[in-house]
């Protein structure tokens, strides 16, 4: 694909413009940081002196954070959390982002998804994770909160120019909730973008979704090892789905976009560097790709812009997010 610099630099610049809606499983990652100090007397274990703690926006809310570090806090969440020590954490994270998320619903009978990281070092050596601990509530959210949940997805959608549906199978998106907001979404006209792990057949008549590779293989059911392979699978989802196009990650292949009529692109991976944390990047490819098509984009060129702001917060730890700056420096490298 030959990349028209100046069509790219123009849509980089209007990702300020759309307001996007959150919709999905909101979880917090908590990251606990310490010096490793010596070995316990209780049982063979480090003891770490605790030196600090951060609090970053994962799932569904990572996806909303990128969008809120692009359009200047236009976004906003609907989703389920508990009632919960974590929930009054999470509240606070989504403030420091700008992100509003005053229609959240807490559910008592639930806890507040939270993935705790420990990691520990030494001054001669680099921090490293030694145990992570999750909170979630596995099972779909009950008839009442699923009930609430669609009640302001109603009220909500058309207020926004794009709605993101982030499935992390944690029990938000029950198959009502993805059925009304799918349907919410086209009546009203809005961009509909798909970030889910399984099922993908239960996203028809979306805008687009943002498989990875393995995801797509298991949708499909056959192994992708090139491009005939990838435009096969493309051709599969787009039949499944009746999306208008599917953008499929392929880590450090790059992309490869599918839209009907046998109409593909292959996106290398720009701006390659080593790598230092993948964690959250498909979340940053979401939101981008999504800002983009809000923005005018057609889906290769909103691949490319997702695929540069991917290249960019993977060589930060943890769930990152980049800004329009960067994401313009680092497209005249292309």
């Amino acid at each position: 694909m030959k990349i028209d610099k100046e069509k790219l630099v123009s849509y980089i610049k209007k990702l300020n413009t759309p307001k996007v809606l959150v919709v999905g499983d909101m979880a917090l990652d908590e990251m606990i940081y310490g010096d490793a100090e010596r070995i316990s007397r209780e049982a063979p274990v480090l003891i770490l002196q605790h030196t600090h703690t951060k609090l970053i926006l994962g799932g569904a809310s990572n996806a909303a954070h990128n969008i809120s570090a692009l359009n200047n806090g236009k976004v906003s969440v609907c989703g389920v959390c508990g009632d919960d020590y974590q929930a009054g954490q999470l509240f606070e994270a989504f403030e420091a982002a700008n992100i509003d998320c005053s229609r959240l619903i807490k559910d008592k009978t639930r806890k507040t998804t939270t993935k705790t990281r420990i990691s520990g070092s030494i001054t001669t050596s680099i921090t490293q994770q030694i145990v992570r601990v999750d909170r979630q509530t596995n099972a779909p959210i009950s008839r009442e909160t699923e009930e609430k949940l669609i009640g302001r997805i109603e009220k909500m959608i058309p207020n926004y120019d794009a709605v993101v549906l982030s499935d992390y199978h944690i029990g938000t998106l029950t198959e009502n909730v993805i059925q009304t907001t799918i349907e919410l979404a086209n009546k009203h006209n809005k961009i509909i973008v798909v970030d889910a792990q399984k099922n993908l057949e239960n996203y028809k008549n979306v805008t687009s979704m943002t498989p990875n590779l393995p995801d797509t293989q298991k949708s499909v059911g056959f192994s992708i090892e090139n491009t005939e392979d990838l435009k096969k699978a493309g051709d599969a989802l787009l039949s499944k789905t009746n999306a208008k196009s599917v953008l499929i990650t392929c880590g450090a292949d790059g992309m490869f976009v599918a839209r009907p009529d046998k109409q593909y692109t292959k996106i290398p991976v720009f701006n390659k560097s080593e790598v230092f944390d993948v964690t959250g990047a498909g979340d940053t490819v979401t939101a981008v790709y999504t800002l983009a098509l809000a923005a005018g984009a057609p889906p290769e060129y909103a691949a490319i812009i997702g695929n540069i702001a991917a290249s960019i917060v993977v060589k930060q730890y943890g769930c990152a997010t980049t800004t329009i700056e960067e994401i313009l420096s680092a497209s005249e490298k292309i």
